[in-house]
């Protein structure tokens, strides 16, 4: 299996910025899309940013010209650098990944992995 560590997560105040990291690791793997979901209390999961192998990204409208998505292939790694953060923006923020997975028996087949999920609390 893929295995996605995230980091970064923590308070800050409003306006402040935060820089979240995510880490695949695991088995030999083609991940093809990263993204960031959050989950406020009370609140369904939703998407915030993702983006494609090639680099292609899409926003959620609240977080566009605030947060920014980039990935580091050789690394496996996907960031979130959010500025100008809002008390809105407090959540648990969760790693997501998708691609194809190379078995023990030699074929491929696709996976999805979630993080663990960090907290981001944006508060005075």
């Amino acid at each position: 299996q893929v295995q996605l560590v995230e980091s970064g997560g923590g308070l800050v105040q409003p306006g402040g910025s935060l820089r979240l990291s995510c880490a695949a690791s695991g088995r030999r793997s083609s991940i093809n899309t990263m993204s960031w979901y959050r989950q406020a209390p009370g609140n369904q999961r939703e998407l915030v940013a993702g983006i494609l192998s090639g680099a292609s990204t899409t926003y959620a409208d609240s977080v566009k010209g605030r947060f920014t998505i980039s990935r580091d292939n050789a690394k496996n790694t996907v960031y979130l650098q959010m500025n100008s953060l809002e008390s809105e923006d407090t959540a648990v923020y969760y790693c997501y990944a998708d691609g194809r997975i190379v078995t023990p028996f030699g074929n491929s087949r696709s996976f999805t992995s979630w993080g663990q999920g960090t907290q981001v609390t944006v508060s005075s």
